[in-house]
Parts: structure tokens; C-alpha cells; sequence
């Protein structure tokens, strides 16, 4: 579902640009033959070249607002993992006041998906308060099956490394076929969540899809993969940010939308193996 806000972002930055280049600072007359032949004109989605600049985003820039996420975030998961009381052996309960830090990063979540602009502030308080919750979380899924969260980590990190490479070599291109199909089965998903949810508040389960039986094992994988293709989009959305020239900010703006999709995968990934190991 990230992604199919993010594409909004990244398409509402674009058009700020090309607005602010029409804009420019010389007369329109004297600028209308000079922007006809620039970079700047070109869609990102028709194939233009990179465009260089200052004030504008880089895949670098991205890595290394990415990369700053990820310490917040696991900085902030030592915390929510030290605030989690020893659990009962043989019971997996989240404490209560989890709910809070929760609400606070789909929020914040919220708010840095409309407003590009921020995302270089919003971002890491996201990161903070996410963290917090993931730390939580994993210390109960800790408690309950010993050395669970090593082995979520280390394949999250598989994960995302094998799907950089098949990205890069172009073993798998994101197509516009292909961002159809993952996004609405991404906003598929979490309208079952939704739905199994709200259910849920009424006592009524999907057996089925929870337990740790063949068919829930299944559903776990085929949602491990749709997360892992989320990263794919993600991956494609900061290049095509990075061809069209956006302003600097777009990179906390991808940066965030690549730790939306692995902390999602992460977590299906510790519910897979607490199902397996179940």
C-alpha cells in the first residue's frame, strides 16, 4: 500500500519541478526555445538521461537516507525491546502500551506520504517510533522461539540484497504491468488485514490464514514474496526520482518508502518462522 502513495509523491514532486522550471527567472519569450531543449522538460517515465544537479536528488543521496533510517530505527528497537517485561513462557502477548507508539507512527507514516517536503523530519521520527514497536515485537516473538529474530534479520537482509542484485542486473524490470499488479495486490492485502481485523473485534478469525497449518505457512510465503517485490517498486521509484531531477528532499522520501517495505517484510518474515516453529 506504501507504494501506491509514494508513486502520488513522487509524481506530485515532479510536476513542482517542471512548474518551477516554466516559472524560471528570464521572460517567457527568452526561455521558451532554451526549456524546449533541456533535460528538465523530458519525463522521467520517457526514458529522459539523468539529470544532474545541486539541489537534486542522487541514488546515493537515497542510500545514505536509508541507511540513517535503519540506525534510528534499530536504535530505537534496543529501546522497545528493554521496555518489554519477560513474557509468560508459551503465551505470545504485546504489551499494551505498544499501541501508542504504534498509532504515532501510521500518523506520521500518514502525513510523510502527502507532504514530500518533510519527509527529511517526519522520516526519522517515524523511524524512532516504528523501531520502538519492532523492538517490542520482537522481544515477545524472542521469548517465545529462542534465536527467531537472528534468523528474521539475516533473511530480511537476504532478501533485500538478492532483489538489489536482480534489480540492478535487470533480471527483474518494473514495468507498468508489473507495478499494477503489485500495488493492488499490496492494497488487497491490507484490506483483508483491515477486514480480519475489525472481525476480529467481534471474535471471528480466519483460522485458515493465522494458524501455523500447510495453508497459513502458504499465505505467509506468498506474502513474504509481495513484500519482497515492494522492493523492487521501491528501487524503481528512486531511479526514476533520480532521472527526472527531483529536489533533495525526495531522497528521505524514498528512503522511507524502502524502510516501510523492509520493516512490512521483516515482520511477515518473524510471522512465517514463529509459524514454522510452532
Amino acid at each position: 500500500m506504501a507504494n501506491a502513495v509514494l508513486e502520488r509523491g513522487l509524481k506530485q514532486a515532479e510536476e513542482e519541478r517542471r512548474d518551477e522550471g516554466a516559472a524560471g527567472w528570464a521572460a517567457p519569450a527568452a526561455t521558451a526555445t532554451a526549456e524546449a531543449l533541456t533535460p528538465d522538460t523530458v519525463s522521467a517515465w520517457d526514458g529522459a538521461p539523468p539529470v544532474a544537479g545541486a539541489g537534486t536528488m542522487t541514488m546515493g543521496g537515497v542510500a545514505s537516507a536509508t541507511g540513517v533510517l535503519l540506525v534510528l530505527l534499530l536504535a530505537a528497537g534496543v529501546v522497545g525491546w528493554n521496555l518489554v517485561e519477560q513474557p509468560v513462557p508459551g503465551q505470545v502477548e504485546f504489551p499494551g502500551w505498544m499501541l501508542v507508539p504504534l498509532l504515532g507512527a501510521v500518523g506520521v507514516a500518514i502525513v510523510t506520504a502527502f507532504k514530500p517536503p518533510i519527509a527529511r523530519f517526519t522520516a526519522p521520527i517515524y523511524a524512532l517510533l516504528q523501531g520502538i514497536v519492532l523492538g517490542a515485537i520482537s522481544r515477545v516473538f524472542e521469548e517465545e522461539w529462542d534465536g527467531i529474530v537472528l534468523q528474521a534479520v539475516a533473511i530480511t537482509a537476504f532478501v533485500l540484497a538478492a532483489m538489489a542484485f536482480l534489480y540492478a542486473t535487470r533480471i527483474i524490470k518494473v514495468t507498468d504491468r508489473m507495478r499494477r499488479i503489485v500495488v493492488g495486490a499490496t492494497l488487497g492485502l491490507f484490506v483483508f488485514y483491515a477486514v480480519s481485523l475489525l472481525l476480529s473485534i467481534f471474535g471471528v478469525q480466519a483460522p485458515l490464514i493465522w494458524d501455523s497449518g500447510p495453508f497459513g505457512i502458504l499465505f505467509s510465503v506468498a506474502v513474504c514474496g509481495l513484500a519482497a517485490f515492494n522492493l523492487a517498486l521501491d528501487f524503481d521509484l528512486a531511479e526514476r526520482g533520480v532521472r527526472a531531477g527531483l529536489p533533495k528532499h525526495m531522497e528521505w522520501y524514498c528512503g522511507f518508502g524502502l524502510m516501510v517495505s523492509l520493516v512490512w517484510l521483516y515482520l511477515e518474515v518473524l510471522r512465517l518462522l514463529g509459524k514454522l516453529r510452532s
